[in-house]
């Protein structure tokens, strides 16, 4: 595989500054919060009930008051 010449790669570093800076990326990517996941659940829930094909024991429904 040849790399182009413009593209210079990153400098590798090791030992604790090394786990510092990938813990400090992990952290940055996986913070999600609660409400964010909770709308993404509902919506999926949403889109997942309006399947007429779906296989399995269908969610039950409240009946709204």
């Amino acid at each position: 595989m040849k790399l182009d010449p413009e593209i210079t790669l990153p400098q590798c570093i090791e030992g604790p500054e090394a786990f510092r800076q990938f813990d400090q990326g992990v952290r940055q990517i996986l913070s999600v919060p609660h409400s964010t996941l909770v709308r993404r659940e509902r919506a999926y829930k949403k889109k997942v009930a309006e399947n007429p094909n779906k296989r399995g024991p269908k969610p039950k429904v409240n009946p709204s008051a």
